[in-house]
C-alpha cells in the first residue's frame, strides 16, 4: 500500500493517509485514515471535517458547534479519535458490515484552509492474523470447517434422537421422565437451528460467535440425558455405560476449550480442537446407540430388569390376597 501527500499551494492543509485500504471477514470495525499535518490554529472550533462515498456526503462534524451528520446507511461512521482531532487526526471508524467497497474522500477544513484526499476500500482475504493490527487477517472459519462443526452437532441430535425412539418403542418410560427428555432434547434441537443459522453467515460478528456458542455450549445437556436413556434400559449402569458417558463428557470438555480458543481469535486458534471435541461426542453418541441396540436385542424377548422382579412381586401379592 502506497503513502501519499496531497497538496494544493500555501493556503491548503496538507492531509496524508492511504490510498488503498483492505476489509475481510475479521474485520469489525474499518478505519479511513486521514491526517492534516500542517495545522496553525490547533483549534478544535475551527475544523470542520467532511467524508463523502462516492460522491454522497457520509459525514460531517463541525467542531465549533460539535454537531454530527451521519447517512443512514452510514449510522455506525464516527471519528476515529475525537479528543485527537486538534492534532489532525481525521480518520473515520466505520462497522464493517456498513463500509461499503467503494471510493472515499476525507477533507478537512481549518478557517479558510482545507485539504482533501481520496482512497480506496478494496475487499481483501488474507491467510493470517497479524496480533499487532486486527485490520489485516483471514476469515474466520472456512466454508468446509463450518459444514463440518454443523454436520457433526445435527449428527448428535439424530443419534440421541434414535437412542430415545428405540428405548421409548420398547421401554415402558414414567410419563415424567418421557416429557423431561423429550423437551431436552427438542430445546436442544431448536438451539442447534438457530447456531446454525447464526454461525453460517459471513464474518466474524457477534452473532456468529453467538451461533457457535450455541452450537457447542447447550451440548452438555447431552450428557445428563445419555445417563437417563441408560438407566431406563439398565437398573445398575455397567462399567461400559459409564464409560461411554465418560467418553462423551471428555468430548464436551475439549470442544468448551476449542470454542474457547476460536471465539476470541480471527482466524480462529486450534479450531480443529473445537471439531476433535465434538467428534468425540458423536462417538460416543453412535457407541451407546449401538450397545442400546445390541443389548436391547438380547433383551428381546426378556423384560426389563426392573420389571423381572416387580411382575413376581406382583404374583405374589395376588395370591397372598386370594
Amino acid at each position: 500500500m502506497s503513502i501519499f501527500i496531497f497538496f494544493v499551494g500555501s493556503a491548503q492543509l496538507t492531509l496524508s493517509g492511504t490510498s488503498i485500504i483492505e476489509k475481510n471477514d475479521c474485520n469489525r470495525t474499518v478505519v479511513l485514515p486521514c491526517y492534516a499535518t500542517n495545522l496553525i490554529q490547533n483549534s478544535e472550533k475551527f475544523m470542520f471535517v467532511t467524508w463523502t462515498s462516492q460522491g454522497v456526503i457520509i459525514f460531517s462534524y463541525h467542531g465549533g458547534t460539535k454537531n454530527i451528520n451521519r447517512h443512514p446507511s452510514f449510522s455506525s461512521a464516527r471519528l476515529l479519535s475525537p479528543s485527537e482531532l486538534i492534532k489532525g487526526v481525521a480518520s473515520l471508524a466505520i462497522d464493517s458490515r456498513q463500509a461499503v467497497v467503494g471510493n472515499y474522500s476525507c477533507k478537512v477544513t481549518e478557517s479558510n484552509r482545507e485539504g482533501k484526499i481520496r482512497m480506496q476500500l478494496v475487499n481483501s482475504s488474507v491467510d493470517s492474523c497479524d496480533d499487532e493490527t486486527s485490520e489485516k487477517c483471514g476469515s474466520w472459519f472456512l466454508l468446509m470447517e463450518k459444514a463440518v462443526i454443523i454436520s457433526l452437532v445435527c449428527f448428535l441430535v439424530i443419534l440421541c434422537a434414535a437412542q430415545l425412539t428405540f428405548i421409548g418403542l420398547k421401554y415402558e418410560i414414567e410419563s415424567q421422565r418421557k416429557v423431561c427428555t423429550i423437551v431436552a432434547l427438542v430445546i436442544f434441537a431448536i438451539l442447534v437451528g438457530v447456531g446454525a443459522a447464526l454461525f453460517m453467515q459471513d464474518g466474524y460478528t457477534v452473532e456468529n460467535q453467538a451461533g457457535l456458542g450455541l452450537l457447542v455450549i447447550p451440548a452438555v445437556i447431552l450428557v445428563p440425558l445419555q445417563y437417563v436413556m441408560f438407566g431406563i434400559v439398565f437398573d445398575s449402569l455397567l462399567q461400559a455405560t459409564l464409560a461411554l458417558i465418560g467418553l462423551k463428557l471428555l468430548g464436551f470438555i475439549i470442544a468448551i476449550v476449542g470454542f474457547a480458543l476460536c471465539v476470541s481469535a480471527c482466524p480462529p486458534l486450534h479450531g480443529s480442537v473445537l471439531i476433535a471435541g465434538s467428534a468425540i461426542m458423536a462417538i460416543a453418541s453412535l457407541l451407546s446407540l449401538a450397545y442400546i441396540l445390541i443389548m436391547g436385542s438380547r433383551m428381546k424377548d426378556h423384560p426389563h430388569p426392573g420389571k423381572a422382579v416387580e411382575e413376581p412381586l406382583n404374583d405374589a401379592k395376588g395370591v397372598m390376597l386370594e
